[in-house]
């Protein structure tokens, strides 16, 4: 992985542990490993709780089908089985995909100390801290409908961090555009990289507009 790739997401699990009140004051207060620290522990936290929900996914299903042996329910109940079911795989893998990343996190600790990596990743979270008005303002420009206020704290820190590599630090927007959606794909739910996939399509558009 590129000295880059894990600078943004060091940023990114820093960025999670920082209230957007008084930034500034927590991320002076709060040494690099702690914040990193408490970052693996919510996301560990995240994804028993997501198991334990497609746990209660699966009894349910099980249940309805129990349901229609029984008491001869037909189709409808067979469809509740089968809504339960693409309910709990979609979690799983959700779940699957968080549990992958957060065994990266060992080895992001690890590689923290290493000094460009560390630079890069505190680098990208003081410039989101310090531009996040105007970072804000841009991607609500290309929402179309939507605000960026209303998705979760996650996603908004994933585009504002793509935002940051393609003004601030000069990156190409193909490859800043990519590497947000990896890391959609690694922290993000369903619906969550459907919509910053599209963000992220307007924002390159509008990006190379400028350039030609």
């Amino acid at each position: 992985m590129k000295s880059r790739s894990l600078a943004r997401e060091l940023a990114l699990l820093v960025l999670g542990q920082i209230p957007e009140g008084d930034v500034t004051a927590s991320l002076q207060a709060t040494p690099l490993e702690d914040l990193l620290q408490k970052a693996f522990d919510s996301l560990t936290q995240y994804w028993r709780e997501g198991l334990d929900h497609c746990a209660g996914e699966l009894e349910s299903a099980q249940q309805h089908l129990v349901d229609s042996e029984l008491n001869d329910l037909g189709t409808s109940s067979i469809g509740r089985v089968r809504d339960d079911l693409r309910g709990c795989l979609n979690g799983m893998e959700q779940v699957l995909n968080g549990l992958s990343a957060s065994l990266e996190l060992p080895r992001l600790l690890a590689l923290a100390d290493q000094e460009k990596i560390r630079l890069g990743a505190m680098q990208r979270v003081t410039l989101v801290i310090e531009k996040r008005g105007s970072i804000d303002d841009r991607l609500n420009g290309v929402m179309e409908g939507w605000r960026l206020s209303r998705l979760p704290r996650i996603d908004r820190d994933i585009l504002r961090l793509a935002v940051v590599d393609l003004t601030a630090l000069q990156t190409p927007a193909p490859v800043a555009c990519n590497e947000a959606v990896e890391l959609a794909n690694r922290y993000s739910d369903e619906h969550g990289r459907r919509m910053i996939n599209g963000v992220l399509r307007r924002l390159q558009d509008a990006s190379l507009a400028k350039v030609s």
